[in-house]
């Protein structure tokens, strides 16, 4: 038996014995992408979000709806008698620092920094999309952005920029009646923000 052969035969036994290493490789590959970051972020709200009463809080996610300039993607809405709840997820790790009207935030990891859109600017236009289409007030309308990860906020937030779970204290907190039963029912039925 030749080197070649013997080099053949150990590979051939590797990758028998150890087929799932490459595709382990590219599965971690897959988690680290900002794209599956986004995805497990929307899960987890999604999953936090079933814990509203279903008799008064209506879910919807994935919305897309129509622009002036084409498009807009919200990530959940909630629809009650208390409100429309528009819900920008944020699945972020690190120190956050940003105010409300900062147009960018940064994120800080050591000693390595990044800045994002301020997510309270980018659910605005979620929100004011939403108000026109449906023809509501926008007092009627509240925008939530839900931080998930490890992160950390080091810098005084408004009370409607939470971390996972203090967004249903943030909803459930709305207790005054400003939609109708009627028009909780027109809304989540409305095919321009059906799921």
């Amino acid at each position: 038996m030749n080197i070649s052969q013997i080099v053949e035969q150990t590979l051939t036994q590797l990758l028998t014995n150890f087929w799932y290493i490459p595709v382990l490789m590219v599965l971690l590959a897959i988690i680290k992408t900002n794209w599956w970051k986004g995805i497990w972020g929307e899960f987890q709200v999604n999953m936090m979000l079933k814990r509203l009463p279903k008799t008064e809080y209506h879910c919807l996610k994935n919305i897309t709806l129509p622009t002036a300039d084409g498009t807009t993607q919200i990530d959940h809405i909630v629809v009650s008698q208390f409100g429309i709840f528009v819900i920008e997820t944020k699945n972020i790790k690190g120190w956050i620092f940003g105010n409300a009207n900062q147009a960018m935030w940064t994120q800080q990891i050591y000693r390595h920094r990044n800045q994002f859109q301020n997510p309270l600017r980018q659910n605005y236009k979620h929100t004011q999309t939403l108000a026109q289409l449906l023809e509501l007030p926008n007092d009627v309308i509240f925008s939530v952005i839900v931080f998930i990860g490890d992160s950390t906020f080091k810098t005084t937030m408004p009370d409607n920029v939470t971390y996972a779970s203090a967004c249903l204290s943030y909803i459930r907190a709305q207790t005054e009646q400003v939609l109708t039963l009627e028009q909780v029912a027109q809304i989540t039925t409305q095919s321009q923000i059906s799921v």
